[in-house]
């Protein structure tokens, strides 16, 4: 298993369904972290560590994910970290629990969770919205898209995504796969203007399409058992599915792509013929 980092300090809670909190660590580094008695279930844990570490192999980017100790020590000494559940305020767990580098420390300048289409079609990895699709499609993100905007003025000032929240991948605690032709999909169209044809999803396709099962239970135990209430049968399903549903992942994108939705205008009329026969 990984060797994790320690909280030293409370920063501040965060917006979201998972009432995460942003903790500086031991490492001098500040992370977004998820409590086991998070509000939506303790599995996102294992799915955020999950998913994020396959994003990573198949080069998307994504933040670095750790474990992170929070001592019952700091929590009582913190008023604010504290979980809201059924009505009632109660303190965070003490213990081991999920921890995503903040993709940029607060005092480096500003993070953004929204911007403009203008600016969204003029990021610096504005391709890579098509390419982690072939990751929502895998998982079954149960989820819209989340993606934060960061900038470098030594860069030319353009924003670079990077994409965050992976918790309900595996459709949250349920660690099952009600595939939706809508699900997983970034909220704006404009990210897959340039998408006209299966170039767009290189890389990440073809390495994921190739993925071995080793290669996913290599990162899958390094999961903490008490992420997944040491259900070893449950994360044996979840890998070998996961296996499975490489050749289902050019069909999950084809269902994107004659949606409703019409996500990729600018695809040819004869794009079925591209895709790859198994």
């Amino acid at each position: 298993m990984d060797s994790s980092i320690s909280a030293v300090q409370h920063l501040r809670p965060l917006r979201g369904g998972a009432q995460s909190h942003l903790l500086r660590a031991s490492d001098g580094a500040c992370y977004v972290t998820k409590f086991q008695n998070n509000p939506q279930h303790i599995r996102v844990l294992a799915n955020e560590m999950l998913a994020t570490r396959l994003g990573q192999m198949l080069g998307l980017p994504m933040p670095r994910v750790e474990r992170i100790e929070v001592s019952e020590w700091l929590i009582e000494h913190t008023a604010d970290l504290r979980i809201e559940l059924a009505g009632s305020s109660i303190p965070c767990k003490p213990g081991s629990h999920f921890a995503s580098l903040y993709v940029q420390d607060p005092s480096d300048g500003p993070l953004f969770d929204y911007l403009p289409d203008g600016l969204l079609e003029t990021l610096r990895n504005v391709h890579d919205f098509a390419r982690v699709l072939v990751l929502d499609r895998w998982t079954c993100n149960a989820d819209g898209r989340q993606a934060v905007f960061t900038r470098n003025g030594k860069q030319g000032g353009r924003y670079r995504a990077t994409f965050i929240d992976q918790g309900y991948c595996f459709n949250a605690g349920e660690w099952s796969f009600p595939d939706s032709a809508l699900r997983g999909a970034y909220a704006r169209n404009c990210v897959y203007n340039h998408v006209t044809g299966w170039d767009a999803f290189e890389p990440a396709l073809t390495l994921a399409e190739q993925m071995g099962v080793d290669e996913i239970w290599r990162i899958a135990s390094k999961i903490p058992p008490e992420w997944y209430e040491f259900d070893t049968d449950g994360l044996n399903r979840l890998v070998e599915t996961l296996h499975r549903r490489r050749v289902m992942i050019r069909d999950l994108i084809v269902a994107f792509r004659t949606s409703s939705r019409n996500p990729f205008p600018n695809w040819a009329a004869n794009w079925v013929q591209h895709r790859r026969q198994f």
